[in-house]
Order: structure tokens, then sequence, then C-alpha cells
């Protein structure tokens, strides 16, 4: 296989299982693994996480906002958890950046460069300023054998009410007539479409999207040649026979991401590692 960033994505999911698990440490969780609600409990969860899962399951995404409460103590935290997951796993940066131009470039410099310590294997993104304003992060994760994973259709209901929504525009600024409508795409299929023609490439492309579990009409997901990360299993009520439906043909390319249904077992170590390792055994 390639050195890029999807084909070691699914190396690692048919090493380890094609599972995604987040580390989320909000204050209810700290607080029922017995730890503090402040700095010291965060680093201390977040490397109970790193030791639980790391060169277990391929996929581990830590969710930014979590640490970015604590300001430059909890991007500390969040810098020293990153450099306990490298190694076998992949890390996702859950930051859902999204800008234009010179600060787009910034974001891209900040989580996918070799020289920061924030850098990860790939970076949530989001395109509601158009896929093409995160070019820079795009491009720079291809140099660079990392990915991208860019919203599409999200599995909170306020989400799925924007994103269901059809395209009554044919892309020059000239509205389509109501008979269009049937062909129009939703805002979802079309995220989607964009990100398939960045991933026109031999093998696998490393523009992935996200699609929860729980949307009820999802895009198709056929001709993105590029990985899928899927959140709502579990705690947000989907379950493992949604992803299967939702995947389609390239199901070896979604992985879909579980938290609170992992992070639950904890605090212990083995506990964590022995959820999260028999969950990615059903993932088919």
């Amino acid at each position: 296989m390639g050195t890029g960033f999807g084909h070691r994505l699914v190396e690692a999911g048919d090493k380890y299982g094609r599972l995604c698990v987040g580390i989320d440490p909000h204050e209810t969780l700290l607080v029922s693994w017995g730890l503090s609600p402040d700095v010291k409990g965060l680093r201390e969860f977040s490397l109970r996480c790193a030791e639980a899962f790391s060169g277990h399951v391929a996929l581990i995404k830590p969710q930014v906002a979590f640490y970015e409460r604590f300001g430059s103590a909890g991007f500390a935290v969040l810098e020293e958890t990153i450099s306990a997951l490298r190694g076998d796993s992949l890390v996702v940066a859950d930051a859902k950046r999204g800008d234009i131009g010179s600060t787009m470039q910034g974001y891209a410099y900040a989580w996918l460069d070799d020289s920061s310590p924030l850098s990860c294997d790939a970076v949530t993104l989001t395109p509601y300023l158009g896929v093409g304003s995160l070019q820079p992060a795009i491009e720079m994760a291809g140099r660079e054998g990392r990915g991208v994973f860019i919203m599409a259709a999200n599995s909170n209901p306020e989400a799925e009410a924007l994103q269901s929504r059809t395209l009554l525009d044919d892309g020059d600024g000239a509205p389509s007539t109501p008979s269009d409508t049937a062909q129009a795409p939703t805002l979802a299929q079309f995220m989607v479409d964009e990100c398939a023609r960045l991933n026109e490439v031999p093998g696998i492309g490393h523009v992935g999207v996200v699609v929860g579990a729980t949307v009820k009409t999802p895009p198709v997901l056929d001709h993105l040649n590029g990985p899928v990360l899927m959140p709502g299993v579990g705690a947000q009520g989907a379950t493992l026979e949604d992803v299967t439906r939702i995947a389609g043909a390239n199901a070896h390319l979604v992985f879909p991401n579980v938290s609170r249904s992992v992070l639950s077992a904890g605090p212990d170590v083995a506990e964590l590692r022995k959820r999260a390792v028999e969950l990615a055994k059903h993932v088919i």
C-alpha cells in the first residue's frame, strides 16, 4: 500500500478494526472517573486514554474544545496527549477549523505541519465558507501524507435540518426551475461530491468526510474514494447496522466514531482498552 493518509488508515483498520475512539474529557466524565474537573484531571484522563488506546485502536480523536477551555495550560496537555498517541494508531484532531486565505493556512500549519507540537495525522474541517476555502489545509495534508475530514452530514438534529436541504442553484448563480428540484443535490451530497472530485487520484484519496450514523437521508458515499468518519454510534442512538447501511459499497473506508460508550468503561486502563477492542471486532 501507499504512504498517503487514506492508505495508512485502511491499513490501521485492517490491523485493529475499523473504529475511531474519541477522547472527550468533559467535566461530567472527569468527575465520574474520580478526577478533578481542572487541568490536573484533564491530564490524567487524557494520558490514561492514550495508554489504553494507542497501538490498540485504528483512529483516535481528541476533542480539541475540552482542552481549549483551559487556555494555554489545556493546549499543553493536548500537545502531551498527541505526543503520547503517536505510533501505530492514527490521530485526528477534532478541531472543526474553517476560514479563508492566510488564516486557513495558519490552521493548516497548526494541525498538519511536522514542525507544530499539535500536528496530527488528520484534522476535522468545516466547509461552510466553501470547500475551496479549505484548500490550504487540503493541499498541505496531501503533501505531508496526512488527511482532512470535512463536515458533510453531521449527527445532531440542527445540522441535519440544514444539510438535508436541496440546492436550487445550478452553480453559476442562476436558480433552478421547480422541475429541477428532484434532481438537485442536498447540501450534504454537494459536500461529498466536492470532496470526491478532490479524491480523483490513483489509490485512496486523503480528503475524508464526516457523515453521522443517525442521519435519516444520508448522502451517497460510493464515489468518494476517501475515508469517512461516522459519529452517532452508541449514546446518540445509532447502531453498527446503521453504519453498514450508510457505508454502501466502500465499507472499508468508513470508521464509526464512539466516545461515551467506550469512555464509560474508565477509569481503569485495561477496561477502557477491552471495551474499545471488543467494539472494533463488531464493525463489519
